[in-house]
């Protein structure tokens, strides 16, 4: 199969189409990404704007804060789910070893999984962010800037993700680096809240996580019409993480793949 033919594969019929098959689901999913803009708003109209004002926005603004916050959150924590989930059904269902004995191998199966991540994720931060133009946000749109963040977002992403899977291999269950991501990235990263009004040891936490990088440098670029000069240490800071946690995800789950193989356990559950 060439990359058309996967990507089709992966993204249309083994993604859209099994996702659009269970309407429940499907209703449920994008409730969980409307409702939230919707608390979040009240929460700030009745707070005030105050919350956000260490940010020095020209028009300082809760809801325009927390909008894209929850647009972007999604790319770095369903990643890293989704890559260890896949995994994991692989498992269950018996069919890790056709993957193993395919072409692409066990590590083209997880990033071509990941595409699907991204594509869905990409409809969910679009849904948000008319959401939040509905609820009033002013956007102030520099592309260049916005896409070359979220590029690098998604890249650093990858190479968690790859850790994530890593540990699914090796653990089967309580992937810690999964429950981090889903529990505490809302927490940590300035989503909902500036990270400069977390303690001193949590800001620490804070900026070791690409997702706090790139928060920060999109809400400069979508709200404020930043340059890509003006926002060029969110972008080295993420290259950063990228060049880094990419050969990184990809010697973890090597090496997981071949420990897991070694003794045996590659589906087990």
């Amino acid at each position: 199969m060439g990359i058309i033919d996967n990507l089709y594969a992966y993204i249309y019929l083994r993604g859209f189409k099994i996702w659009i098959s269970y309407r429940t689901q499907l209703v449920l999913n994008v409730l969980s990404w409307v409702l939230p803009v919707f608390t979040y708003y009240f929460v700030g109209t009745s707070l005030g704007d105050k919350v956000v004002s260490s940010m020095h926005f020209k028009d300082e603004s809760y809801i325009s804060f927390v909008v894209v916050g929850l647009a972007f959150q999604g790319y770095i924590s369903s990643v890293i789910t989704t890559l260890s989930s896949r995994l994991r059904n692989e498992q269950l269902y018996g069919t890790i070893e056709y993957y193993v004995l395919s072409s692409g191998g066990v590590l083209s199966f997880l990033i071509y999984s990941a595409l699907w991540g991204f594509t869905i994720n990409t409809v969910n931060a679009v849904m948000i962010l008319l959401i939040g133009y509905i609820l009033g946000v002013k956007y102030n749109v520099n592309l260049i800037s916005a896409i070359i963040i979220i590029f690098l977002l998604l890249s650093s992403s990858l190479g968690l993700g790859m850790i994530s899977a890593g540990f699914t291999m090796i653990v089967k269950q309580g992937n810690p680096i999964s429950f981090f991501f889903a529990t505490f990235t809302t927490l940590t990263t300035g989503v909902v809240f500036p990270v400069s009004v977390l303690p001193d040891f949590v800001k620490f936490i804070s900026y070791a996580i690409p997702l706090t990088w790139a928060l920060e440098g999109l809400r400069y670029a979508l709200l404020e019409g930043y340059s890509l000069s003006q926002v060029s240490e969110y972008v080295i800071a993420l290259s950063l993480f990228t060049f880094v946690m990419i050969p990184l995800g990809i010697a973890f789950y090597s090496y997981a793949f071949k420990r897991a193989r070694y003794r045996g356990t590659l589906s087990e559950y």
